[in-house]
């Protein structure tokens, strides 16, 4: 399998020519050393807080949309999937607030985007781990935009924005990617591959070699899966938080607010 190739592109608080040119073409983009490794570490030990709050008081969902949980190498339940964090963390919120991030919006033009931190599913951790009792250790083949159409309105341009809290070499799994899928009809992005549970490899992807503190910027329509680790227990680890560019009308969410259909379906998928 190839690995994407991209140079080392650096961001700044705005988006560049020769950036933008590269988005356009595959529909992804690599931020390296977006962070520093103390700040990777300071939202691990927020996340490791939270994390302890919810279980402790029993939480199922967050804003309507359910947390995914699974267990570890000891068989202590975890949180596999959390979202809508920064509500619960300052650091997390400021971190949003970076003009850096404010420069991705620009990616959408000409449409006008913004940080989705109160929609979709907000602030969200993917907690990624290979043990005999995990619920999280791969996901399907997907793209991001349908699940507007569950959502009563048409599919809008969207990001997903990834701040990888791991080092995840193409070889230990990870992020797979079809470049320029982003490009294809409406009916290929519905149906040219079976949603999340079509976990094939796919001649035409490529992977990537990631370091915690990375950032990775790809296009809602976009065809991508995560693969399995090789590995087992902390070695197959890959934590990834993500936050939606979004467009269109805003929608945020509240403790009030019900759990979306496709929620309900990728629960009773086995990713």
């Amino acid at each position: 399998m190839k690995k994407l190739q991209s140079p080392r592109f650096e961001l700044g608080e705005s988006i560049t020519r020769e950036q933008k040119a590269f988005f356009d073409k595959y529909g992804i983009i690599v931020f390296p050393n977006f962070i520093k490794r103390e700040t990777v570490n300071l939202f691990l030990s927020e996340n490791a807080r939270i994390e302890k709050e919810w279980l402790a008081e029993g939480r199922d969902k967050v804003n309507g949309v359910p947390l995914k949980f699974g267990r570890d190498e000891a068989g202590n339940k975890v949180i596999q999937r959390s979202c809508f964090l920064s509500h619960y963390s300052q650091a997390l919120h400021e971190f949003l607030q970076d003009p850096r991030l404010q420069a991705v919006v620009d990616l959408l033009q000409p449409y006008e985007g913004r940080i989705g931190e109160n929609e979709k599913d907000g602030f969200v951790l993917n907690n990624y781990v290979r043990t005999a009792n995990s619920q999280y250790s791969q996901m399907g083949w997907h793209t991001d935009s349908p699940r507007d159409i569950f959502l009563g309105q048409r599919i809008m341009p969207m990001l997903n924005v990834g701040l990888h809290l791991d080092d995840c070499p193409m070889e230990n799994g990870g992020l797979r990617v079809l470049p320029g899928t982003h490009k294809q009809s409406t009916f290929r992005m519905l149906f040219a591959k079976k949603y999340f549970v079509d976990n094939n490899p796919d001649p035409r992807e490529v992977g990537l070699d990631i370091q915690a503190g990375d950032l990775t910027v790809h296009d809602g329509r976009i065809w991508h899966r995560v693969q399995q680790s090789p590995h087992f227990g902390e070695a197959s680890r890959r934590r990834v938080m993500y936050v939606p560019v979004v467009t269109g009308k805003y929608k945020p969410k509240n403790e009030s607010s019900k759990t979306p259909f496709y929620h309900r379906f990728i629960q009773k998928v086995n990713i």
